[in-house]
Parts: structure tokens; C-alpha cells; sequence
């Protein structure tokens, strides 16, 4: 069965299933030089995500649209067919410049018990002049089915618990039983939903906003995780934070903002750094996020020894390590697109897991697009260089080197195929990246590391191929490799087999027999407010690095550039 995924809002993307084997998912931020978490507002991308594949619109067997929510009363007007109301939503979509309205199921279920397997069947998705029908899902079954069906439990047959916290729903627990081909809804932990994070944060320090109310901000959650690390925690607040919660919860949409002005009228005149608020209420959502599933689990009688954590709150690295950490499960998973990235992909798992006998996904984390080819541009020089030749380069001239390789990674960690990769050496590495990044001097550095060296260097060093765990660097480490030291000590920690067939293993084996040091410095191969550089002529026209890495060739800028921090 080929089935066809779509998420068309926010992290838009085209997912394609052909009988249990992911065969690509193309996000739209990755085509192009596209802003980050564009959405499909034309569906020509949709025929052309396939095409470049070789696979024709008449050869999918199923389309599947992402639920989402919202009222959309224009819809109705337009299109009063639609019957708007408890059953679904809509979405605008335009095909050939005619714009229409898409039925769609609902954000998540309406109660607690509700079968997220309960898709809608709906005709007129308009691809190319062309309709087609298509099913369609609650967005939150996406999550849940495209964890489980990407972990290793389903790869054995096994059931797990699925926790997903996304940015508009509460924290909510599934178990999923592959045996039975059902997934149970056990209810939310706690009633915030995932975007009180990031509303919360921009009424504190540099996210601030002007007025008393913010809105939710993709872009804000990965920054207030770096900035914390400036704070301390005080758990004086704690009492505070869980009596505002109790007392002023009403409306959960609107919640947020309510929160946040409470609090702050609770400090009053008092001057507390904005870090130490931001730090505190972090931690305190994290082990109420760590006390409530451990109740949630026992209470239904610890039916599975796994965990899958997905939802955009799943990003948050500190979290999910303390989640391993309080040993609640024997295995925790979270697969590298557990925010709204990996929609199309769970669309695709939710109908495969219903309709099929199918309850585990063959996939690679290589999944995404293919970097074009590119000609050098003017005042560059083009020539033959291995990967283990790249890694050479990197220890001889300490300086970082965009490397672009194959298809490029599923979700929003670079991985080492549209990755900048650098020696960690120099402490002053992580300002130059922040600075050609243009980001804040705060935001780390991460590491790619050999998997068998990993414990030597971090703890607990296990092994995290996704770079979705928090890891703390060794004080001898430390001193070695400071550029990829968070400022409390700790590395969002990337793991990579020197046995892996990719070929940043071959530059990362290059660079270790030449240094002795078996990690480098790997950030994202993107223009600020964009997706990873499609190709190599968009890394040369960047101009960040005097060389970029492309496919088994070298681009390097004829004139260098100075790197005042590496002097």
C-alpha cells in the first residue's frame, strides 16, 4: 500500500509509506531556503515532492491529511456543504491559484477514552486541477502513531506508553498495543497545555514582549532552553506556581498569559533576575511532568516497560532526560521528528497501523531531501575530497566547514548531513558559529560524537543518535573540548557508530585519527529564520564558512575570510 502523509499547516511536509517502508518526507522548510515551519499553502509542492521521486499522483493508494483545529467561518460561506461543527475542521489550501477548503479531522479528542483510530473519509483534495479523497486524523494521533511505530517496541513486536505534550493540548498518555492493533487514551497528567512555555517566557527577560499578552512563538522554546542555564532554580516560587495553577485556571487557551501576570504581580517590586524565573518555572514544570506520569503509569497498573515521548514539548532535551533519568520505564524513545515535523510521517503510520497489518515503520533518519548539485560560484574553487580528507581539513585549519551530504535529516536536528561542523578545541569556536549564525551568545554548540567513545566524555553518554537528551560533559572534557560545553556544564548529545554508512562518520573518523579527539562541533547548515541549505550554492552565497563540503567535493573561497575569534 503507498500511502501519501500531508501536514499542510505550520512544519508542512509530504510523507511517503510504501507497504511499511518510509521511502521519503520532504518538509517544506528544507526546499528552497524556506522559513522555518512553512506550511503547504500551494498543493503544485505536493506533485512536485512526488514527481522528484518518480512517483506519479495515480500510483498513491491513500492520501492522508493531518487533523487540525480552528473554526473556519469563510470555509462555511464558500463551501456550506461542509457542515462545520463538532465532526471537523477546515483548512484553506490553493491549487492553480484557486483557493478551497479542506475538511479535516479535529486537533485531538473531545474526551478522554475518545479512538484516535477513528479517521473521517472525505472527497476534493484538488492536486494538479485534479480530486482526489483522502482521510484524514486527529493531529494528535500523527504524534502517538509516529513515535510508536518508529521505535524499536514496535520494531519488537512490544507495546509502550506514549506521552504527547504538544504546543495546544495538555500532556496526555496513550498505551499502544500492537498485538490488539489498538491504542488506549489513559487521560492528561496536569491541565497546561505544551505553549504555556513559551507564552510564559515572554513575559521574562529577552523575550519579552510589549502589552500583556503574548502569543505562542515557534522560535522561542530551544532559546529559553539555552538562556536557563544563566539561572537558578528557587522552589520558594514552586508553592506559587502550583496555588496561581489552582486558582486561576479557567480557560485553557488563554491560560498562559493569566498565569504569567499573576506571577508577576505575586513578585511585586521585588528584583529577582528574569533567568531565575525563567530557570525555575522550567524545573518545575519538568518534574511535574516527571510526578504525574509516575502516578498516571501506576495507577493503570504499569501495563508496559517502554515509553515514546512525541509532541512538540518533546524537543526540550532537560526534560526528556529527566524523564530517563527517574527510571519510571526500562527504555524511553523519541524519534528525531517528535514535533509537528513528523505529522505527515504519523499520518501515514496512523492509516498503515489501522488499516493494515503493518505496526512498524522501516525508516531512516536520512530521509528528506536530496541536496542538489552545484556549479562554484565566483571566487570559489571546486575539487575531489573524501569525507576522511574533510575530517583532515577540519583538524589542519581549525576552522568549521558546512558539510552537506545525500538526503537530508527528518526533523529539525541537523544530523551531520546539513550540518557545520567544526573542532571544539578553541572555546571561542561557539562564538564564532553564534556570531556567522547570527544567534544569541548564550545558545550552545553541540557535539557529534563516536558512539564507543561517548561514555568516556559524557555521562551518562548512553547512546542518542537524535541529539534528545540532555548529557553532562566530564571536567577533563571539559578543558579539552570547551566549545561544546553548555555555560551549566552539560551538551545536547549527538551519537554516531564509526561503523554508520553516512558519510560524516568517515569525516568524524578522519578528523578523530587526526586530532585524537573523537567529536566535533555540529550545528545546522541554515540561513538565520531558514530551513538547510538545499544545496552548496546557498552555503557559498551565506558566506559563513571558507569551505563548504558537498557530495565527495570541496568548494573553497579563493580570497579567505578572516575569523577574528580563531586568532
Amino acid at each position: 500500500m503507498l500511502i501519501c502523509g500531508l501536514k499542510l499547516t505550520h512544519d508542512g511536509s509530504v510523507a511517503i509509506v510504501d507497504d511499511g517502508r518510509l521511502v521519503c518526507s520532504i518538509e517544506m522548510e528544507k526546499r528552497s531556503n524556506n522559513l522555518r515551519h512553512s506550511g503547504i499553502e500551494d498543493a503544485s509542492v505536493i506533485a512536485d515532492a512526488l514527481a522528484i521521486e518518480g512517483i506519479g499522483l495515480d500510483a498513491i493508494d491513500a492520501f492522508v491529511v493531518d487533523g487540525w483545529g480552528g473554526f473556519n467561518a469563510e470555509a462555511l460561506a464558500i463551501q456550506p456543504r461542509l457542515e462545520i461543527g463538532a465532526e471537523h475542521n477546515t483548512l484553506a489550501v490553493r491549487d492553480e491559484a484557486v483557493e478551497h477548503f479542506l475538511p479535516v479531522a479535529q486537533y485531538c479528542e473531545r474526551q478522554v477514552g475518545g479512538d484516535i483510530l477513528a479517521g473521517k473519509q472525505f472527497d476534493g483534495l484538488r492536486i494538479g486541477g485534479r480530486s482526489f479523497p483522502y482521510r484524514s486524523y486527529l493531529h494528535v494521533a500523527g504524534h502517538v502513531l509516529g513515535a510508536y511505530c518508529s521505535s524499536p517496541f514496535a520494531a519488537g513486536g512490544k507495546s509502550s506508553y506514549v506521552l504527547v505534550w504538544d504546543g495546544g493540548m495538555f500532556p496526555h498518555l496513550y498505551l499502544v498495543d500492537p498485538a490488539a492493533g489498538r491504542v488506549e487514551s489513559l487521560g492528561p497528567l496536569f491541565l497546561f497545555i505544551g505553549n504555556i512555555y513559551t507564552i510564559f517566557s515572554q513575559h521574562f527577560g529577552p523575550f519579552k514582549v510589549a502589552g500583556a499578552f503574548a502569543k505562542d512563538d515557534l522560535s522561542v522554546a530551544g532559546k529559553v532552553m539555552a538562556y536557563i542555564a544563566l539561572g537558578r532554580v528557587n522552589r520558594d516560587w514552586f508553592e506559587d506556581f502550583e496555588d496561581i495553577y489552582q486558582r486561576h485556571y479557567d480557560a485553557p487557551m488563554g491560560f498562559a498569559n493569566v498565569f504569567a501576570r499573576a506571577f508577576k504581580e505575586r513578585l511585586g517590586r521585588s528584583q529577582f533576575p528574569d533567568e531565575d524565573v525563567l530557570c525555575s518555572f522550567h524545573h518545575y514544570l519538568g518534574e511535574l511532568l516527571v510526578k504525574k506520569l509516575a502516578k498516571k503509569i501506576e495507577r493503570t497498573g504499569h501495563r508496559s516497560d517502554n515509553l515514546c515521548i512525541a509532541g512538540g514539548c518533546a524537543l526540550n532535551i532537560k526534560w526528556n532526560q529527566t524523564i530517563r533519568a527517574a527510571g519510571i520505564v526500562d527504555a524511553v524513545f523519541v524519534p528525531p521528528f517528535p514535533n509537528d515535523s513528523g505529522s505527515a510521517i504519523g499520518m501515514a503510520c496512523t492509516l498503515m497501523f489501522s488499516e493494515t497489518a503493518d505496526r512498524s515503520l522501516d525508516w531512516s533518519v536520512y530521509s528528506g531531501p536530496k541536496v542538489a548539485i552545484s556549479d562554484p560560484l565566483p571566487g570559489w574553487s571546486l575539487r575531489r575530497c573524501s569525507p576522511a580528507e574533510c575530517g583532515r581539513l577540519l583538524h589542519d585549519t581549525g576552522e568549521p566547514v558546512v558539510f552537506l551530504s545525500g538526503r537530508a535529516e527528518l526533523g529539525p536536528r541537523a544530523l551531520g548531513s546539513r550540518s557545520i561542523l567544526a573542532p571544539a578545541v578553541n572555546a571561542r569556536m561557539k562564538d564564532l558559529l553564534n556570531r556567522v549564525k547570527q544567534r544569541e551568545s548564550y545558545r550552545p554548540v553541540s557535539p557529534i560524537c563516536l558512539e564507543d567513545r561517548a561514555t568516556d566524555i559524557f555521562y551518562p553518554g548512553s547512546p542518542d543518535p537524535y541529539m534528545l537528551f540532555d548529557h553532562r560533559v566530564t571536567e577533563q572534557w571539559q578543558a579539552r573540548t570547551p566549545a561544546i560545553c553548555h555555560l551549566d556544564g552539560t551538551a545536547r548529545l549527538q551519537t554516531i557508530s564509526r561503523y554508520d554508512e553516512v558519510e560524516v562518520v568517515e569525516a568524524l573518523n578522519g578528523y578523530s585519527a587526526a586530532s585524537g579527539i573523537p567529536l566535533l562541533c555540529n550545528t545546522s547548515a541554515n540561513r538565520k529564520g531558514c530551513g538547510f541549505f538545499p544545496d552548496a550554492s546557498s552555503a557559498m552565497a551565506w558566506g559563513g564558512s571558507n569551505y563548504v563540503w558537498c557530495n565527495g567535493y570541496l568548494f573553497e573561497r579563493q580570497d579567505k575570510v578572516a575569523l577574528p575569534e580563531l586568532q
